[in-house]
């Protein structure tokens, strides 16, 4: 059964310079193996939930791509199924460059980063908007606690594939919690 994610990804352009590289029966035998449908596991929620951001990308009706930093507290994107991802989206600068991104072009790919880790994980799919109010519930399971602020939207991701990427060039990275906690001395208070 052939891997969405390669099969999607993997244009004519790409798979030429692949053959020209060297690479391509490595990627035809990647294309042809996994899952008709991809779903995210076990492997995938742990590293999903754990995230606090991500970068997204988005396409003009133009055709320039367009990428924004998402983050929260780890978990704010959740999982909803095996195929499906939210997030709830705050006030923000206002440009709302995404959002009117998706209005006229549904696809999307995410980059998830683990720095520490070296660990990325790439997602791409079909993402919709959900208008406050429009969907209570799910509204209620992504709003960051009882008195936190008011969703502007929620972000829908229909999962069309995923692939874990080659760690080789990612720069460890750690936040002051990760640090804080490694290092104690150093971030205790006076």
């Amino acid at each position: 059964m052939p891997y969405t994610f390669a099969n999607t990804m993997f244009s004519e352009a790409a798979r030429e310079l692949q053959r020209r590289n060297g690479s391509r029966a490595q990627y035809e035998r990647m294309a042809r193996s996994g899952a008709a449908e991809q779903e995210l596991g076990p492997a995938e929620t742990e590293f999903i939930t754990a995230r606090d951001s991500f970068y997204m990308a988005t396409v003009t009706p133009e055709g320039w791509p367009y990428v924004q930093h998402r983050g929260g507290p780890p978990g704010f994107l959740k999982i909803l199924d095996e195929h499906t991802l939210a997030f709830a989206d705050y006030s923000g600068n206002k440009q709302y460059i995404s959002a009117g991104n998706i209005s006229t072009n549904d696809r999307v790919a995410l980059f998830l980063m683990d720095y520490p880790n070296q660990t990325r994980l790439k997602v791409i799919g079909h993402a919709r908007i959900v208008e406050p109010g429009e969907d209570p519930a799910l509204e209620a399971r992504l709003r960051a606690g009882a008195n936190g602020p008011r969703v502007e939207r929620i972000f829908v991701l229909t999962v069309v594939g995923f692939d874990w990427n080659c760690s080789q060039h990612i720069t460890p990275r750690y936040s002051r919690e990760e640090l804080a906690e490694q290092l104690p001395d150093l971030f205790r208070e006076n």
